[in-house]
């Protein structure tokens, strides 16, 4: 099941499409810290690698899931894929597919991320329902 949506609209993203472009290369720095801002709450613990070298075309993202499994994710503008099984880890020769988004990475990592992010959904639309929208 991939979820490309956000469950949540009380969570705000920091994302600015147009303070990231240059030129026609996003900065993946900020997408990164974008990134963790809209999913951290469905993880253990989110963080872009302060140990490894981000540049304008790649940053890493450290992500524990919920059931304590560690992961280094490089984000370019392929996607996101998984280079390494521990923080600030990149490993040449794993050869992970790429995602389109960080929802159906986590999607497919973490059983536990699938049920706080449909959890955090169902709450928010009780919420609508109990405003009357």
């Amino acid at each position: 099941m991939e979820i490309d949506c956000q469950p949540d609209e009380s969570i705000v993203s920091s994302f600015d499409e147009d303070s990231v472009e240059l030129g026609d290369v996003k900065d993946m720095r900020l997408e990164a810290e974008a990134v963790v801002n809209d999913v951290h709450f469905a993880v253990a613990e989110m963080h872009v690698s302060q140990s490894l070298n981000s540049a304008s075309d790649v940053a890493y993202i450290n992500v524990e899931t919920r059931e304590g499994n560690r992961y280094c994710l490089e984000l370019t503008e392929a996607g996101l894929r998984v280079v390494g099984h521990a923080f600030d880890q990149v490993n040449e020769e794993l050869s992970t597919q790429y995602h389109e988004t960080v929802y159906s990475l986590l999607d497919k990592l973490s059983p536990g991320y699938r049920e706080a992010f449909g959890n955090a959904l169902l709450q928010r639309l009780e919420r609508l329902k109990q405003n009357g929208q």
